[in-house]
């Protein structure tokens, strides 16, 4: 029998432990003495604010799972008490903006002139309320509905029980379900507004690896409980999640090159960092957790062939970590708000952010007096 303890947690002092190390080499390596012979690792440099964001995204990561799903319960639609008014202020939210939007194309006399813009705002506020009820409603019936626990009631195949051979299909699927997921969280911006905190930083070390969502129970993933229908148990399905988390630690870093032929199977600190460069050539590429072949076989790998420029495309000059959680849902919502019809609101949450920033730029040529007149980011305080 195999019993994997919860691996992100034991490994907390060595967390710390490697951090320091890290520290200590960046620094030997910037003496004045050295500097003219040793590779650039500047971008690997630990700063205080910066690595301060990175450790309080990785406790309210932690804690966020404890306090969210508690709040949440209340409205999860079949499980909670107000799920069905959760639905149904969606749904009234919805048809009232359906009528405004219709009203706001009204022209021609003042008086109809008046009833258009006050329709507008109307479809905005109504537009913002249906997708964050109606969204809150569908990610928290879907995560209740595809439980480890549940799943594993309707399992398809026999119990595989708790030994080696298990654990490796559970750390082997996971690692698979784990790739689709990561790509799909840069493909659909609903989803990258929940990833986007960990791409936030502009600088790359092992603080990096720490900072990570806080807001998953707003997102609607590929389920790892598929595991589940095929015989894995749920204890198993964590343990897979612990080792996925725990690789994924040490590859953030500018301080190991390559790795030889283990380049060709495994994420590598040099794969992993084209994924958090914002060049680009690099961006939605090397979505691989412990496995660099899925992106191989599925179109989306690219080697380290330049230096990594770390970020976001536009960077949000943050160190505040409420502000790095929820900037990117601010300016969705704020993009859904200024949007005209149903096809561009929800756009603005399920087509991806490329395609967020193209359309919005259309429609501050269509409309140069509204709501895009200018860039959403903008509009995101500095901190």
């Amino acid at each position: 029998m195999v019993a994997v303890k919860d691996p992100t947690v034991v490994a907390i002092p060595l967390y710390f432990g490697t951090m320091g190390a890290e520290y200590l080499f960046l620094r030997e390596r910037e003496a004045p003495k050295r500097a003219a012979s040793a590779r650039d690792l500047s971008q690997g440099r630990y700063e205080r604010k910066d690595t301060g964001a990175s450790l309080a995204m990785g406790v309210g990561s932690l804690v966020a799972p404890l306090l969210v799903p508690k709040a949440l319960k209340h409205v999860t639609p079949g499980k909670g008490r107000y799920g069905k008014t959760l639905v149904g202020i969606a749904a009234g939210a919805a048809a009232v903006t359906t009528l405004a939007d219709r009203l706001s194309t009204l022209e021609g006399s003042p008086r109809r002139e008046r009833v258009a813009r006050a329709a507008r705002k109307v479809a905005s506020a109504g537009g913002v309320t249906a997708v964050v009820t109606g969204g809150t409603a569908f990610t928290t019936w879907f995560a209740a509905n595809t439980s480890l626990r549940r799943m594993w009631d309707r399992r398809a195949l026999p119990d595989l029980g708790t030994g080696a051979a298990a654990l490796a299909a559970a750390t082997l699927g996971w690692d698979f379900i784990y790739y689709w997921n990561h790509r799909l969280m840069h493909e659909c911006r609903a989803l990258w507004a929940v990833h986007v905190v960990h791409h936030s930083s502009e600088r790359y070390n092992l603080s990096t690896a720490l900072r990570q969502p806080v807001a998953e129970a707003f997102g609607a993933f590929v389920p790892y409980s598929l595991l589940c229908l095929l015989g894995i148990r749920p204890e198993l399905v964590n343990s897979a999640r612990g080792i996925n988390l725990l690789y994924q630690y040490w590859i953030h870093t500018e301080t190991i090159e390559r790795l030889g032929v283990a380049e060709e199977a495994l994420n590598t600190p040099s794969h992993h960092r084209v994924h958090h460069g914002s060049n680009p050539r690099y961006l939605d590429r090397n979505h691989g957790s412990i496995l660099i072949v899925w992106d191989r076989l599925f179109g989306t790998f690219e080697p380290e062939s330049e230096p990594v420029v770390y970020g976001l495309t536009k960077n949000i000059n943050t160190f505040n970590p409420l502000r790095i959680a929820a900037h990117e849902h601010y300016e969705m919502l704020k993009d859904v708000g200024a949007a005209r019809s149903w096809q561009d609101r929800l756009g603005f949450v399920l087509r991806g952010p490329g395609w967020a920033a193209r359309r919005r730029a259309e429609l501050a040529a269509e409309h140069p007096a509204g709501d895009f007149s200018e860039p959403a980011r903008s509009a995101v305080p500095v901190g």
